[in-house]
């Protein structure tokens, strides 16, 4: 009866019960005109027998199955004329939908992805997956094909959120990809069996994708894509927005790095950035990436000068090597037979030179 999402829904059926609402609609009430057009078409009984068939089922709130994060959309407003928590959902698959959104985190992207983008969203999901992490996607083409192999290839599972009847392929040659995740993990609609996909519905699944996980993760999207609106609804239900960098030459590029100068998206280049992002504070916490140290990391400042102006391969006099440092005689004489001790000069009977153990260090 009502479009998944849609705010005048929300409005006119406020504090009202899905069964409230049920009731009220048979009524043909003056002004609910929108919706009880659909009251000849609707057979609830025949949606519930061809979920059976199609091996799923309906979960509300109150359920087991039911996660309560989504709740959050009750208070994350309304975002391109779609808002509010889904009466119900339809789940095909053998897994328990809230227990698989326990630690979860959403990857979009964009449909027509570089191969750069592509191995990326596989290689980043199929990590996650290993570290226990279900990667949450909408199914389409490009990145989230790309982000559910990468977890079907893991030892982890993925939730692939549709915009349509989870009894629908859609696109059609992701058929074996969706049986795949039904097998593994799970598919999740708000429409109900044998519904088809529309502008519209996508924008309401975004909002399932951002709520229902712990953060978001963008990988590759043009400055308008619906992998930025997912990112818009993460923000307002309070989650963490995560972007990887591209090639600045990427147009698929510009919706990722705009999310990351503007709207202050997380960084991430790594499996530890997103996990750190998504996880509890204090928790798989990243330490940033150093150098392996190196004997020269410890000299003091003369040492280090005097090191500078020893030669690589014509030994040189003291004297001259003072004049090269800008040191007196006495002070460079001390740094080179400290320096010598080190391995890091060696003296020839014609003057000092660079050790051969130091030409060969990075």
């Amino acid at each position: 009866m009502i479009e998944p999402g849609d705010p005048a829904t929300l409005k006119t059926f406020a504090d009202l019960t899905p069964l409230k609402i049920w009731e009220l609609l048979h009524t043909n009430a003056p002004g609910l005109e929108r919706w009880s057009t659909r009251l000849p078409h609707v057979n609830p009984e025949r949606d519930l027998e061809k979920a059976r068939k199609a091996g799923a089922r309906f979960v509300i709130p109150g359920d087991d199955e039911w996660p309560d994060q989504i709740d959050v959309l009750a208070d994350a407003g309304q975002q391109s004329r779609r808002g509010g928590v889904p009466y119900g959902l339809w789940v095909k698959g053998n897994r328990n939908l809230r227990h698989l959104l326990q630690s979860s985190v959403a990857m979009v992207g964009a449909r027509a992805c570089s191969s750069y983008g592509e191995h990326a969203a596989a290689e980043l999901a199929a990590a996650l997956g290993d570290h226990g992490t279900t990667i949450v996607s909408g199914g389409a083409y490009g990145i989230d094909a790309a982000a559910h192999r990468g977890a079907l290839a893991s030892t982890g599972t993925t939730i692939a959120v549709l915009a349509c009847g989870v009894d629908v392929s859609y696109p059609r040659s992701n058929s074996a990809l969706f049986d795949r995740i039904a097998g593994e993990g799970l598919l999740v609609s708000e429409l109900p069996p044998g519904c088809a996909p529309t502008k519209l519905r996508f924008l309401a699944r975004n909002r399932l994708i951002a709520a229902a996980t712990q953060g978001t993760v963008v990988i590759e999207a043009a400055i308008r894509s619906g992998a930025l609106n997912t990112a818009g609804w993460s923000e307002q239900c309070g989650r963490p927005v995560l972007a990887v960098p591209g090639p600045i030459t990427s147009h698929m590029s510009e919706g990722t790095h705009l999310l990351i100068r503007e709207r202050n998206a997380t960084l991430a280049t790594s499996v530890a950035d997103i996990l750190e992002a998504i996880s509890p504070l204090g928790e798989h916490l990243t330490s940033y990436p150093h150098s392996p140290a190196t004997p020269i990391d410890a000299l003091d400042h003369d040492l280090r000068r005097t090191l500078d102006a020893v030669p690589v391969l014509r030994p040189s006099p003291s004297t001259r090597i003072a004049t090269v440092a800008g040191l007196d005689h006495d002070t460079v004489q001390e740094c080179l037979e400290t320096l010598a001790q080190a391995d890091l000069v060696t003296y020839q009977d014609s003057g000092w030179l660079l050790s051969t153990t130091h030409r060969r260090s990075p």
